[in-house]
């Protein structure tokens, strides 16, 4: 009931700014000699390339990541189908938030929403790729 809960609630959520913006970013394969390996390399359309660095809001689902204690990840979709796991996701669904000061503590798919300073990080392998810094609970 609580996963139902929280489905209901993302639903009055998808009319901030968040989600459907990073639908603006293709993906494409890419040979990464720092890394050995192909990866999907995001490619950023020019409505995605406006917001970097202003404020957005986002609300997405909580996940439970080994990350430092100021930062989590949030997804566009529970955890058990988020782009982690395997599910029917990407990149543009998963975002990374870095708080300013250190959060209250969240359980899996708990519903966060934050507002923040959207970073678009298109080759640094240890972050994703879109990232809110000096990040807040939004109300």
């Amino acid at each position: 009931m609580l996963w139902l809960s929280s489905i209901l609630i993302l639903s009055l959520h998808q009319d901030l700014i968040g989600w459907s913006v990073f639908e603006d970013a293709t993906f494409r394969w890419e040979y990464r000699e720092e890394v050995g390996a192909q990866v999907e390399m995001p490619v950023m359309g020019q409505k995605l390339n406006s917001l970097d660095g202003t404020e957005i809001e986002l609300a997405g689902f909580y996940l439970p990541m080994d990350m430092e204690r100021k930062h989590i990840i949030i997804s566009k979709q529970p955890y058990a189908s988020c782009f982690f796991c395997g599910g029917d996701a990407g990149q543009e669904s998963v975002a990374e938030i870095r708080f300013v000061q250190k959060p209250p503590r969240f359980t899996v798919d708990e519903i966060v929403h934050v507002k923040g300073r959207l970073r678009i990080n298109p080759d640094d392998f240890d972050h994703l790729v879109f990232i809110l810094e000096e990040a807040v609970l939004a109300e």
